[in-house]
């Protein structure tokens, strides 16, 4: 069974640093693309970075240079490394995992719960 669980968000001030964490269990992990979203009220969710199986990369460019996305695949585990965070970066943060599940070899794509990242002063 396909599960994606996010953790590590917060509140957190102006220029501050949070690391939020990914677990995906029951994928071929390490052949998943694995993207980091973020939903403010009122606004669509939008795409804040992705990684590929390869460990290609991809970011948003209101994030270029203060987030990094890591992967460790014998965690079955993505990371989002966010610091010089800004006001503008509050919202929830869901983890999506697209991929091979296992046993069942069948495409799946699962979302996590999100977890709310806050930051102000």
């Amino acid at each position: 069974q396909v599960q994606v669980v996010e953790s590590g968000g917060g509140l957190v001030q102006p220029g501050g640093s949070l690391r939020l964490s990914c677990v995906a269990s029951g994928f071929i992990f390490s052949r998943n693309l694995m993207t980091w979203y973020r939903q403010v009220p009122g606004k669509e969710r939008e795409m804040v970075a992705l990684i590929g199986s390869p460990g290609s990369t991809k970011y948003h460019n209101s994030v270029k240079g203060r987030f990094t996305i890591s992967r460790d695949n014998a965690k079955n585990t993505v990371y989002l490394q966010m610091v010089n965070l800004k006001p503008e970066d509050t919202g929830v943060y869901y983890c999506r995992g697209q991929g091979v599940s296992w046993p069942t070899e069948r495409w799946d794509d699962s979302w996590g719960q999100g977890t709310q990242v806050t930051v102000s002063s």
